[in-house]
């Protein structure tokens, strides 16, 4: 069993290494893959936290706090916890994320207040002030939920760097704001895409033109990101949020792991302009575009599921559902529809092999040069088998019988006929 305190420790160091290679290989053309480079150059590109860099990083995070808790929208609950008690969410995603792309562009472009470039221009002190800050985040996660819960779904272990790295509330609420919706979604995703619009605008700076190859990586990005707020309240019912107390693990990985290492293959793109042919860019951009209309589909069908108790459409068909009964820890017998027809009767958990692929597909406008621009493939890909082989003994655990018989009926666990 892995210790949260090496993880603690392993984390961001191991993210630092992995973002001060990137960092090195953008400011000093190859370091890592040249013997020449000295001690000295190294130490000169650290990338030290600077005034600048907690200013944007900070400034961003209010912004987002502030539209998240003023710009309107309907309340959603989510799933039924523990508890019992469905955790409220503000459901203003698009609009938000409409006027976050959009104040960045006027902001930058038009208004001058700020450089377009500044996330490249300062990539280096921003992932350091990153990762600083959600140290910080995660030690007041700790305070609040041992002074301050939210709800009943709160768990002490005891022990201060377990509480810390596991965190204590499920949903934790500040000022009425979820707290996981506003790291996770506005401030993690959010910034992922205002990152990448910085990326193009940087090889405009430097050769006068972007590359077809940034504009597929991009473009495809963007109409992810773009599914994702237009999807968000989908995204409450997902691991992360039903399952997965906030704490370090979750905390940390949405502040310092997405905005920065997501955005890995553009950031390369940046000082790689390559022009691809035609074809391939435009065969590229729609085969992940299928990808992310897949991903979106099998999502859209198993809420369509939920929602309705089955009363709905699967492909022209009515669906075919298992009911799994379980207990909540009150003693409420509940029941929720196990959907095994459509995407879902392929795979237990197939909405992993379209995100896969396309993450793929942005990587691939990078070209084979470098390892950099498939580190999120690389990553993704074990995070979301690790993620199934976890949702699965939690379904387990709480169907017991009732999954047994849903696994009879859907074999495959990720990839259909093969996994």
């Amino acid at each position: 069993m892995y210790s949260p305190l090496a993880l603690i420790l392993a984390c961001p160091t191991i993210c630092f290494l992995i973002y001060f290679s990137l960092y090195a290989n953008v400011t000093l053309t190859n370091i890592f893959f040249s013997p020449s480079e000295t001690l000295q150059e190294l130490i000169r590109v650290f990338p030290y936290p600077t005034v600048t860099s907690f200013s944007i990083v900070w400034s961003f995070l209010l912004f987002e706090f502030l539209l998240l808790k003023f710009v309107p929208g309907k309340v959603h609950l989510g799933p039924v916890p523990p508890s019992g008690v469905r955790p409220p969410y503000k459901q203003n995603g698009m609009l938000c994320y409409f006027i976050s792309v959009i104040a960045f562009l006027i902001g930058a472009l038009v208004l001058n207040l700020f450089p377009a470039t500044l996330f490249y221009d300062n990539f280096g002190p921003i992932t350091s002030t990153l990762s600083i800050s959600a140290l910080f985040i995660c030690a007041l996660l700790l305070i609040k939920g041992r002074t301050l819960p939210s709800g009943g779904d709160n768990t002490v272990l005891g022990n201060y760097i377990a509480d810390y790295f596991w965190g204590i509330e499920l949903y934790p609420y500040l000022f009425g704001i979820s707290l996981k919706q506003l790291i996770n979604s506005r401030f993690g995703m959010m910034s992922w895409n205002i990152i990448i619009l910085g990326y193009v605008c940087k090889q405009y700076e430097l050769y006068g033109f972007v590359s077809n190859s940034m504009i597929v990586s991009v473009a495809l990005q963007t109409c992810y990101i773009a599914k994702f707020f237009y999807w968000e309240c989908g995204y409450f019912g997902s691991i992360d949020i039903m399952h997965d107390r906030f704490g370090f693990m979750l905390c940390w990985g949405c502040m310092c792991w997405i905005p920065g290492f997501y955005a890995a293959p553009t950031l390369w793109l940046v000082n790689h302009p390559i022009t691809l042919p035609t074809f391939i860019a435009v065969l590229l951009f729609l085969f992940g575009v299928l990808n992310i209309y897949i991903n979106y589909d099998a999502d859209r069908q198993r809420q369509s599921v939920r929602e309705s108790r089955g009363e709905c459409l699967i492909w022209g068909s009515k669906p075919k559902t298992l009911t799994a009964r379980y207990t909540t820890e009150d003693g409420k017998q509940l029941t929720n529809l196990l959907l095994y027809s459509g995407w879902w009767g392929t795979a237990r958990h197939f909405h992993y092999v379209p995100e896969i692929l396309l993450s793929l597909a942005w990587a691939l406008p990078a070209g084979f040069e470098s390892l950099f621009p498939y580190c999120y493939l690389i990553f993704l890909t074990i995070l979301l088998f690790d993620r199934a082989n976890r949702d699965e003994k939690r379904c387990s655990a709480k169907y017991g019988k009732d999954w047994e018989e849903y696994r009879k009926r859907v074999p495959n666990k990720i990839i259909p006929v093969i996994y």
